[in-house]
């Protein structure tokens, strides 16, 4: 099937599943709202344009480096005036010692993903959005505005999407000698149970992965600012144990091994390579 491959690193990510107010939480891994929100940015769509036809792709994330959950405490309206401090519900002011707002904010730290969007149907919505994300309208983020990728971003626009996510190069160091092998998970708003692995590779029960997981509330409905609108959607999940020779490391290893399993698989014109 075909599709575009992104590459989500960074110092800092953060895909807000159920956030409110205060509480800014954190899904582990790149939710499908918020990966569809950044190819809207890149395509220059504004929050209150559809989002339809990108409601339609799929999103397959593997997850090459878990991360660290990372927890940043904000305050706000702490050393104003009364009059300059958070608005109440009630549309009043706090006084005395409750003008100060304490904000819980949650990150993943040294994290990074690799996704798959795909679509057998929208060739021509897959090459719109290959281009934008060489050339994005709008600034692209990892969730927040506070998170910008590390490059490369975009690593192609490819016919058999799920066969390069799995043989893509890991970011991230290969096993000791000596300790046990390592593995990644492969999450899914499809079926897994058909997921091709690499040579060498094995993975959980696929009866097990034709089934839902669980669901997440990040099906994009709506992006507009005053009624930001989500379903609910299924969860496939599968646990993939790599060979030796798919971690790529970290840096410039990956960086190196990324270069040389383009240079081996994809095709090599402008548009398609990272």
């Amino acid at each position: 099937m075909p599709g575009l491959l992104l590459h989500c690193a960074g110092p800092l990510q953060s895909w807000g599943q159920h956030s409110h107010f205060n509480q800014r939480d954190t899904a582990p891994f790149p939710t499908r709202s918020g990966i569809l929100g950044l190819l809207a940015a890149a395509l220059g769509r504004s929050r209150d344009e559809p989002v339809d036809d990108l409601a339609r792709l799929g999103v397959t994330v593997r997850v090459d480096r878990p991360g660290v959950l990372l927890r940043d405490l904000h305050t706000v309206g702490g050393g104003l005036a009364a009059a300059a401090t958070v608005t109440t519900a009630q549309g009043k002011k706090r006084s005395g010692d409750t003008t100060t707002l304490l904000s819980h904010r949650y990150y993943l730290a040294d994290a990074a993903f690799t996704v798959a969007v795909t679509s057998a149907s929208q060739a021509t919505l897959l090459l719109e959005c290959a281009h934008a994300l060489r050339a994005p309208r709008w600034p692209l983020f990892l969730g927040r505005r506070a998170c910008p990728p590390t490059g490369p971003l975009f690593l192609g626009l490819v016919d058999d999407t799920l066969h390069h996510l799995m043989g893509l190069p890991i970011a991230a160091e290969a096993p000791r000698a000596g300790t046990a092998a390592r593995t990644v998970d492969v999450l899914s708003d499809r079926p897994l149970d058909r997921l091709p692995l690499p040579d060498g590779a094995h993975g959980s029960d696929p009866a097990e992965a034709a089934h839902p997981a669980t669901s997440l509330n990040d099906q994009p409905v709506t992006y507009h600012p005053n009624r930001r609108t989500y379903r609910a959607r299924p969860l496939y999940r599968r646990t993939v144990t790599p060979p030796s020779q798919q971690w790529g490391g970290l840096g410039t290893d990956y960086l190196q091994a990324l270069g040389d399993y383009a240079r081996r698989h994809f095709d090599t014109r402008e548009g398609n390579r990272p």
